[in-house]
């Protein structure tokens, strides 16, 4: 594993005319590390995964990736082939509303199988086999291959979502607040897969939650957001433990009393 980072934020901005998204943003991620990135509803996390994700353009500073073959690239200096190209294969992106993150008219297995055929693969019965195993590994009855998403429950949806996002093998996964909204044991078993996937395949993983002990559970880092800036960052264990913020203090006390 390189003692590069796999990617590199240096004072990443993004303005909305007046309005600060987030600002000043510097951080580095490695490969088989998770950050978690947390904070109120408008504090900037959502802004920092899509800008970190090139769904929007920085106002100001930069972006730089270690592509596969070692090569240490500004993602906005891609071409918009090669960002694509990115974003199908060496990136996954768990979104928060599952539609979002599926084709809902396609069948799972189908879902599955669109990113195998982005990298290449043309053989039915190997994505088709492929489709199988990923939806075993992510607790997916295999009969329901050949149903659609619109059936399954919201848990599902996301564990598909997992499988679509994984199948590809990348080196770095987005995570928007994937657990929202999911009743409390199936958040636990959603979490308990992802942590489980995570480990064994060596994923760099940035995580945007409101929830800390998403974040204590997933993360190995932490950085907390507030008005678009990073306010502290640390070890998880270690920030959530000893906040030295007083806004990260209130943040843990009201879960602690939740």
């Amino acid at each position: 594993m390189s003692e590069l980072p796999l990617l590199s934020a240096r004072d990443l901005g993004k303005l909305y005319g007046p309005r600060i998204g987030c600002e000043a943003v510097s951080f580095d991620i490695h490969e088989g590390e998770v950050l978690a990135v947390v904070g109120e509803s408008g504090s900037g996390k959502s802004t920092l995964l899509k800008l970190l994700s090139t769904e929007l353009a920085p106002t100001s500073g930069n972006i730089r990736y270690r592509m596969r073959d070692g090569v240490t690239r500004d993602l906005f200096a891609l071409t918009e082939a090669e960002r694509r190209f990115l974003l199908r294969t060496d990136w996954g992106f768990v979104r928060q509303d599952a539609r979002e993150g599926l084709r809902m008219s396609v069948s799972a297995g189908g879902n599955v199988g669109e990113r195998l055929m982005a990298v290449g693969e043309r053989h039915y019965g190997r994505i088709r086999g492929t489709a199988l195993d990923w939806l075993g590994r992510v607790e997916i009855d295999t009969d329901r291959i050949d149903d659609l998403p619109r059936d399954f429950s919201g848990g599902m949806r996301q564990r598909l979502q997992i499988a679509r996002n994984l199948v590809t093998h990348p080196r770095l996964v987005f995570m928007d607040e994937p657990t929202s909204g999911l009743d409390v044991s199936v958040q636990a078993r959603l979490l308990d897969l992802v942590r489980g996937l995570v480990a064994e395949m060596g994923l760099a993983v940035i995580i945007v939650t409101h929830d800390l002990a998403v974040a204590r559970l997933l993360s190995h880092r932490i950085m907390v957001m507030r008005h678009g800036h990073v306010i502290e960052q640390g070890l998880t264990d270690q920030v959530l433990d000893d906040p030295r913020e007083a806004y990260t203090q209130l943040l843990v006390s009201s879960v602690l009393a939740a």
